[in-house]
């Protein structure tokens, strides 16, 4: 009984402790500096390149796709997400870094067994959560607005 105890104690005072308001606040800040991104790639091609509404929102999500595989592909992004935690896989940043992984740890095993069948087991399960959802959700929707 003692030794569990001694071991007990041992392993609470090596323990890391987690501070959470840091990781918050870090995750506040790099997410917020994503979305500002994008918000000026908005401003950029809808004002000042005076584009189309849906044309400046298609390039701005395509920007920031190519962004962050461009950041993966080089390794960066995840030291990037050690510092910034949550911030970094906002839906959008973060799927393009699980698809871009995907396709580079796979590489090696060719384009079409490797990197195409890898990457899209991950955007498969997404790509179906996503049709069934929306499926639910109209068909409530048309429903409640009979």
């Amino acid at each position: 009984m003692e030794n569990k105890e001694v071991i007990k104690q041992a392993l609470e005072k090596t323990k890391p402790k987690k501070n959470y308001w840091y990781n918050a606040l870090m995750a506040f800040l790099f997410g917020g500096a994503i979305c500002l991104m994008g918000q000026e790639l908005l401003y950029l091609y809808n004002v000042v390149l005076k584009l189309d509404e849906n044309l400046s929102k298609t390039l701005m999500y395509a920007t920031v796709i190519i962004l962050a595989s461009i950041v993966t592909g080089l390794g960066y992004f995840d030291n990037i997400g050690q510092v910034a935690g949550a911030g970094t896989y906002l839906p959008i940043t973060g799927f393009a870094n699980s698809m871009t992984s995907a396709a580079v740890e796979s590489r090696s095993e060719g384009l079409i067994f490797g990197i195409l069948s890898n990457m899209f087991k991950l955007a498969g399960t997404v790509i179906v959560t996503g049709v069934i959802s929306a499926f639910f959700v109209s068909t409530i929707l048309y429903l409640v607005m009979l």
